[in-house]
């Protein structure tokens, strides 16, 4: 494997310090859930399924905060849209540590409606410094830092609270996500072309294109059906390691399962060839199912390391879609969706793989996160092609009631000219016209209904089949 794409990739300005800065940002985020856990079954003197009510309700606020804050970051600029999350998330971790549990939770909520976007902003700022050709290295490299950072937060997170206290640990929560925000505002990436430009009939209070085609909710879906995956498999690893009395383990199954979703992103980024989204979910889920065989730690930390190849490589398909789906001026929004579609599948797959496994044990959770996963992105695959099929029935139709040739196709010229009388139509131009004589140009290798790269004035056009 090639590294040669990535050197190339951050030497592009502005895209080192952006990916620096990511990965800072981000800890917070990444240490949060393990610390609001510790202290609720700490402190507080509560168990397991309150602490997860907890982390629950958070994963609703960041579900219906994400696409709110993308849309203000479109319509605002990040600095004002950043402004405030680092207000209302500084006090709500300074309170935290002191508050009751029914507080917390309510806090919780607050923390993820207003969580600093750092995953969409960064997102759609390399879709801004980027060119086309090099964003799908530059999100499997955006991908494998948030595993890195993944396998570092936790245990910082963890190492705070059981050498020092939890309401060190939340102090310190609050701290890094304040100065995550204030970070961010200070670099202040671009997240928006300086030619970009906001169509007439949205700056004028118009009505805004349709955003959530079928094509863009299947890739959205594909974003549920990968967390699904991931937390399902989080839960089996602890299952499995606690009943072979190993919970020591936890920490580094995970690190390696980390580690397969780097090696793994790294060589997905350095390739040509581009997948579907929904093809590399099917793939997660099919190599996430032979560790419901393992029978020792062993067996399950190579069954780990296979299972997680996938994962950085879905996620960042996934990202390089959504930014070619949709027009410039509407990115913030749809990362924030994508946000939604990850809190959704996240917060299926703890309790579905949880109750799979009160029932069969933990090989049976590795079994439905892997076959659940595989089973939605094999759905999700079928319903568009049935979206394309319709579609290009419908163009069909539409080009034989109009007595015109199907998009694509270049008309001979016709041998006798059109009377002076009769002027030509505008929905039939003549043979020497423009608009025959191209010919679209389809949608790239591997990106299906992922039309070319949009005009930051035009609305996100429909989906186009190949």
């Amino acid at each position: 494997m090639s590294l040669a794409p990535y050197g190339r990739l951050l030497r592009l300005p502005g895209v080192l310090p952006l990916v620096l800065v990511s990965f800072v940002a981000r800890i917070p985020h990444a240490m949060t859930g393990v610390v609001l856990t510790l202290h609720v079954v700490g402190p507080l003197g509560l168990g397991y399924a309150r602490a997860g009510l907890v982390a629950a309700a958070m994963t609703v606020g960041v579900a219906i905060g994400s696409p709110w804050r993308g849309r203000r970051v479109d319509r605002l600029g990040l600095r004002r849209a950043l402004l405030p999350s680092v207000v209302v998330e500084s006090a709500v971790w300074l309170v935290a540590p002191r508050l009751g549990y029914e507080a917390l939770l309510v806090a919780a909520v607050v923390a993820g409606v207003f969580l600093v976007p750092v995953f969409s902003v960064v997102r759609q700022s390399l879709a801004v410094l980027v060119p086309p050709e090099q964003q799908r290295t530059a999100y499997a490299l955006d991908s494998v830092g948030t595993e890195m950072t993944f396998m570092l937060a936790p245990t910082l997170g963890v190492l705070v609270a059981t050498q020092v206290s939890t309401t060190a640990a939340l102090t310190l929560v609050g701290v890094a996500t304040v100065a995550a925000g204030l970070l961010l505002m200070w670099f202040d990436p671009p997240t928006r072309s300086p030619e970009g430009t906001v169509p007439d009939a949205v700056a004028d209070g118009g009505r805004r294109p349709r955003l959530l085609t079928p094509g863009l909710l299947v890739v959205l879906a594909a974003a549920s059906a990968a967390a699904l995956i991931l937390n399902g498999t989080d839960v089996g690893i602890v299952a499995a390691l606690e009943g072979w009395e190993r919970e020591t383990a936890v920490g580094w199954m995970i690190a390696l399962w980390c580690v397969g979703s780097v090696v793994g992103g790294l060589v997905y980024g350095a390739q040509k060839r581009e997948l579907h989204p929904l093809a590399l979910v099917a793939l997660l889920g099919a190599a996430t199912v032979p560790a419901a065989f393992a029978q020792t730690q062993w067996q399950l930390a190579l069954a780990v390391v296979v299972a997680g190849l996938p994962c950085a490589a879905s996620l960042s398909a996934i990202n390089a879609s959504l930014v070619r789906m949709v027009p410039e001026h509407r990115r913030g929004e749809i990362m924030g969706w994508s946000g939604t579609a990850n809190t959704v599948g996240a917060a299926l797959g703890a309790p579905v793989v949880g109750a799979v496994i009160d029932s069969t044990g933990p090989g049976g959770g590795f079994a439905a996160a892997g076959g659940v996963g595989l089973l939605l992105s094999v759905l999700g695959l079928a319903v568009l092609t049935v979206v394309r099929r319709r579609n290009a029935g419908r163009r069909a139709a539409v080009a034989a009631g109009l007595g015109g040739a199907p998009a694509g196709v270049v008309s001979a010229p016709s041998p006798e000219p059109a009377p002076a009388s009769e002027p030509a139509s505008r929905t039939e131009p003549t043979a020497s016209s423009p608009a025959e004589r191209v010919v679209p140009t389809p949608a790239p290798g591997g990106a299906d209904d992922v039309p070319v790269r949009p005009s930051p004035v035009d609305p996100a056009p429909e989906p186009t089949p190949r």
